[in-house]
């Protein structure tokens, strides 16, 4: 679980710094920076003989879907939404961790469905401001495409480990970050029609997006995938939402984005944190 800690630490902190520095760059080339930066970090502990070619082409796919599909729409939907709904409309990553667990193991795990769901309700407390009425439905579905391929490829990945126990994560997991890339680079390619890099950036542009690249996507996603293999389905589905008081945390007091901490604010915030501990403690405890 340390793992899963130590990436939602860094994950709080990232809504702010992209929120603030990296206004006006394209979202696309941003997703493929990042996403090519990580690839850079691991490709020099790629061990090509650990696996075969089916199984490096199972992790290629797993990348290009957790991380190249989700980065996609998620970003993408920040062109049809404002940064609050986004937030809000990615609470449902763990009923989605659940449904698909469920279906490829032919289950049903109804303590770990309610722990997802007091996480999500937590979640969408903290979040949850004066929603429009005219709020987008493409952002919506963007945004639950981008939930649905985080949720599958921290399952499948998950899985896909669990059956490996003599192969290392630092070893294959180039593999994920290079189908990823693939797919950015794509994406930037045809729907925005640039470079897949921001030439134009800023030299403190460039250093949120070394930082974002290599620690924030690079050894986030290693930590978050790698604790997920050592963790119950139920308490990975809760962890889903528990960065969200701490990004709220950061928002508030370290970027001042949220118009300075109401007490409504942080009425919510207290109330949201309590039901997403109460969620991870209910899957903690249903594990063991």
């Amino acid at each position: 679980m340390v793992y899963l800690v130590i990436t939602t630490l860094i994950w709080a902190f990232s809504f702010g710094l992209i929120g603030t520095t990296l206004k006006g760059l394209d979202p696309l080339q941003i997703a493929d920076t990042r996403l090519l930066l990580a690839l850079l970090v691991f490709l020099p502990f790629l061990k090509l003989r650990q696996t075969s070619w089916q199984e490096k082409w199972q992790l290629t796919l797993i990348g290009a879907v957790q991380f190249g599909v989700m980065y996609t729409c998620y970003i993408s939907a920040f062109s049809f939404l404002p940064s609050h709904l986004v937030a809000l409309f990615s609470v449902l990553t763990p009923l989605y961790i659940v449904i698909i667990n469920d279906l490829r193991q032919r289950c049903f795990s109804p303590w770990y469905l309610l722990a997802t769901i007091l996480s999500v309700i937590g979640a969408a407390v903290i979040k949850m401001g004066d929603i429009e009425s005219s709020e987008i439905w493409v952002g919506f579905g963007l945004m639950q495409i981008a939930n649905m391929a985080f949720a599958f490829g921290q399952v499948y990945y998950r899985d896909w480990k669990l059956a490996r126990p003599h192969i290392t994560d630092a070893s294959v997991f180039g593999f994920l970050y290079l189908g990823a890339s693939i797919f950015t680079i794509l994406a930037s390619l045809l729907i925005s029609q640039q470079p897949p890099i921001p030439i134009s950036a800023t030299p403190t542009q460039w250093l949120v997006l070394v930082y974002l690249g290599v620690v924030a996507s690079g050894l986030g996603f290693f930590f978050w995938n790698k604790g997920a293999t050592q963790i119950s389905v139920g308490v990975l589905a809760a962890f889903n939402n528990a960065v969200v008081p701490l990004a709220m945390f950061a928002s508030l007091f370290v970027f001042g984005e949220a118009n300075g901490g109401t007490t409504q604010e942080l009425v919510r915030l207290s109330i949201g944190s309590l039901l997403i501990v109460m969620a991870l403690w209910i899957a903690k405890r249903r594990a063991t």
